[in-house]
């Protein structure tokens, strides 16, 4: 069972998106902010990390940053999951090293193919 790990800090999004993924069959994690995200990808080293952008204290990007910095987290999938729809804010996201990037609100259907994908092919950056 592939594992994803969901780091966002609205609760109701979060509960909807591990309700969701969890029915669709994957083992899910959840952090309602950065700093658990990270803590727990260390921990685990889940298939698939997705991660809010616009978070308080830590936001995603400093978490990819971050991760990216691991050894053992450098090479995990990783998809921005955000409200940020403008082609910089994307274009910014995708040269920090995430693999994809989805606008909210999003079908959670469209999600769910985009996490398939990464996580079928693995990261597309080279570390």
């Amino acid at each position: 069972m592939n594992t994803i790990l969901l780091i966002e800090d609205n609760m109701d999004i979060l509960e909807n998106l591990a309700e969701y993924f969890e029915l669709e069959g994957y083992e899910i994690l959840i952090a309602n902010n950065g700093k658990k995200g990270i803590e727990l990808a260390r921990k685990t080293i889940p298939d698939l990390i997705i991660c809010d952008v616009l978070m308080p204290q830590m936001d995603g990007h400093e978490v990819l940053q971050i991760l990216l910095d691991i050894a053992r987290t450098a090479e995990i999938p990783f998809i921005f999951s955000t409200s940020m729809s403008e082609k910089v804010d994307r274009a910014e996201a995708l040269a920090l090293g995430a693999d994809d990037y989805i606008v909210k609100p999003f079908e959670l259907e469209a999600l769910l193919k985009m996490a398939k994908a990464c996580i079928k092919s693995g990261s597309k950056r080279h570390v």
